[in-house]
């Protein structure tokens, strides 16, 4: 087990490099207009950046706008711990769902998401226009009820 510490933080830039290093197709000249609501880090005792979360409003709607964890820290369930203190979040803030574009969908189905059809919501991604939907890339987008 490690000894990791998790707190919110305004390093977005921070935490949009590991999104990146992690190929999550993350861009932050992102197209569609995107609101920061809350950012979540998690670090070990030396201050690596281990995990981290984005918790976002796009459109009318609450996304996880990034989510990623390094590969030799995933059996500790940050991630995990993270995804719900967005949730979390966006609940205590009356939302009804929140949404996402998935790159490893069974992660977020054991939290309830659920796949829905990309074309419900093309104002919040772009998967339907972006070149490589359907050639290198296979994104489930999913949706959680709250």
């Amino acid at each position: 087990m490690v000894n990791y510490k998790i707190s919110t933080t305004d390093e977005y830039d921070r935490l949009v490099e590991m999104f990146i290093r992690h190929d999550l197709e993350f861009s932050i000249e992102e197209p569609k207009p995107t609101e920061l609501i809350q950012c979540w880090k998690a670090e070990d005792e030396n201050g690596k950046l281990i995990s981290g979360c984005v918790l976002a409003i796009r459109g009318s709607e609450y996304i996880i706008d990034g989510i990623a964890t390094e590969p030799e820290y995933r059996k500790e369930k940050i991630g995990g711990k993270l995804l719900e203190l967005a949730l979390e979040e966006a609940k205590s803030r009356g939302r009804q769902a929140v949404y996402l574009v998935a790159k490893a969908p069974g992660f977020f189905r054991k939290h309830g998401f659920v796949a829905i059809d990309p074309a419900l919501t093309t104002d919040l991604f772009n998967c339907l226009s972006c070149p490589q939907y359907g050639k290198s890339c296979f994104p489930e987008v999913m949706k959680l009820v709250l």
